[in-house]
């Protein structure tokens, strides 16, 4: 059976891939963001992923505010990193994994979530910017899934909802049969927010009391109901709900590594790795 190796959970600010197409990774902005990193690359280098599983929200390349899915789930064949109007440079292409894509989605019907199939789909910054953190020459030695959340039109998923759908995604990985070793990543946030009165507001306590709560109490932030987590951590800091979903998929778990930098373009820069607890 398939095996999870562990969860990452990171930001995916698009400011980052500027920083790294001018190779600015050791300028003091931001050599204590991109030096969080060093470890997770070694990390994978030694754990060795044969796929990535990604929970990430859609910037509007797929979706846009006519046409928002709850969730959505890739079977394409490869995904394409599109430009987003960002200046940042394209990445390669990564290579989609079909067999686990379906029986994904064949699992998350079962369990009564409705996905989205999506047979075709590009790759946003919330994709290929944590893999180029984890993989800097780029050169994809895995395999990718994603797993796309609705963060921007109301109705959102609760955090209950998307902590059940990373346990549903879990289970499934489990199931899958072979040997594939699974990451599974969710990228987003944390604290931020980018328009309105409140732009630029952070809230550095929540962000690591939010941090800390996925080894020890990792059901703590679904207490709060969506707009509970606005106010806490700005409109887009809702991101934290792929965290959750990407913590789900583990049962115990223990600290690896952690990161936490601001600001990063106005957003607190979180960075959590987990392994299963007895690893």
């Amino acid at each position: 059976m398939a095996n999870i190796i562990g969860v990452i959970n990171t930001s995916h600010v698009p400011a980052i891939g500027g920083a790294i197409a001018r190779r600015a990774q050791q300028e003091p902005y931001w050599k204590p963001f991109f030096d969080g990193y060093v470890p997770v690359q070694k990390w994978v280098a030694q754990k060795r992923p044969d796929v990535v599983v990604t929970f990430y929200n859609d910037h509007g390349l797929n979706f846009f505010l006519d046409k928002m899915p709850t969730f959505a789930v890739g079977a394409a064949p490869e995904y394409a990193n599109a430009d987003e109007g960002w200046g940042i440079p394209t990445l390669p292409v990564l290579r989609g994994n079909q067999d686990l894509s379906w029986h994904l989605i064949e699992a998350l019907v079962d369990a009564e979530f409705d996905p989205v199939t999506c047979q075709e789909m590009v790759i946003d910054h919330g994709v290929s910017l944590p893999m180029a953190l984890f993989w800097p020459d780029q050169q994809w030695p895995v395999s990718l899934v994603p797993i796309c959340i609705n963060t921007v039109q109301h109705p959102l998923p609760s955090a209950t909802r998307c902590w059940k759908l990373g346990e549903a995604v879990g289970r499934a990985i489990a199931s899958f049969p072979g040997d594939a070793r699974v990451l599974v990543v969710g990228t987003g946030g944390l604290s931020h927010q980018l328009d309105g009165e409140r732009a630029g507001h952070i809230n550095r306590d929540f962000d690591l009391r939010f941090i800390e709560s996925l080894v020890s109490d990792p059901r703590w932030a679904t207490q709060y109901s969506n707009y509970e987590l606005v106010e806490k951590v700005g409109t887009q800091g809702i991101e934290l709900l792929m965290w959750l979903a990407a913590r789900a998929t583990l049962d115990e778990a223990r600290k690896v590594h952690s990161n936490y930098h601001i600001p990063i373009s106005n957003t607190a820069s979180g960075l959590l790795v987990l392994e299963p607890a007895g690893n």
